[in-house]
C-alpha cells in the first residue's frame, strides 16, 4: 500500500474539478509527493471517460483494492464524485471547504478520500486544506475530548463491519461492536 507517511498519493478530477487539482498537485510536488492522477490531465482532456463519477470510481477502487492509503478528488462541487468514490467499499469519502473541516475529516472521521469543490475552495485554501489533511490522522490530537479516538474509531470499525442486508433482517438495528461514550466539553484554556 502507498502511505501518506512516504509521500504517496493518488488523485483524480473531472474537467471543473482540474484546476483547482493542477495548484493542489503542485504544490504538492514541490514538497516532494509521489501524485498518481486518474482523471483529468489537461483542459482539453474532457471525453466520457472522465465524467465526475467515473473519475469518483476510478479513486475510490485506489482505496478498496489496498493500492492507496489516501486519495484527492476534485469536481465542481466535491460532492459529485466524493459520492461515486463512496460506493466502492472501505471508502470513507469527505467534502470539505476549510482546514478545521479538514482535520476533523481525518482526525475524528478517518476520512481516506477527501474531496473538494473548485466552485467553491480557493486555490490557496486548497493547499492549506491538503496540508492539514495529509500532516494529521485518526486520532492524532487535534480533538482534545475524552474517548475522541476511541468514539470515532468504534464507529469506523461497525462502518467497515456494516451489512446492509444483515440490518435490513434484524429490523434495522445495529449490532454494536462495544461502547464508548462521548460528550461535548469545554475546551480546555
Amino acid at each position: 500500500m502507498k502511505l501518506v507517511k512516504d509521500k504517496k498519493l493518488v488523485v483524480g478530477a473531472d474537467f471543473a474539478g482540474y484546476p483547482l487539482k493542477e495548484v493542489v498537485v503542485a504544490h504538492l510536488k514541490a514538497k516532494g509527493w509521489e501524485i498518481e492522477d486518474v482523471g483529468v490531465k489537461s483542459p482539453d482532456d474532457n471525453d466520457d471517460e472522465n465524467m465526475f463519477h467515473r473519475v469518483g470510481l476510478r479513486l475510490g477502487a485506489k482505496i478498496a483494492e489496498g493500492e492507496y492509503e489516501r486519495a484527492l478528488a476534485f469536481c465542481g462541487t466535491g460532492m459529485g464524485i466524493h459520492i461515486a468514490a463512496s460506493k466502492c467499499p472501505h471508502v470513507h469519502a469527505g467534502v470539505v471547504e476549510s482546514v478545521p473541516a479538514a482535520l476533523r475529516a481525518i482526525t475524528g472521521n478517518g476520512v481516506n478520500l477527501l474531496a473538494m469543490g473548485a466552485f467553491y475552495v480557493a486555490p490557496a485554501m486548497a493547499c492549506d486544506i491538503a496540508d492539514a489533511y495529509l500532516g494529521a490522522s485518526l486520532g492524532s490530537g487535534y480533538e482534545w475530548w475524552h474517548n475522541f479516538y476511541e468514539f470515532h474509531k468504534l464507529a469506523i470499525d461497525e462502518l467497515e463491519a456494516f451489512d446492509y442486508e444483515k440490518y435490513k433482517a434484524n429490523g434495522f438495528k445495529l449490532e454494536y461492536l462495544g461502547n464508548y461514550p462521548l460528550k461535548l466539553e469545554k475546551k480546555p484554556e
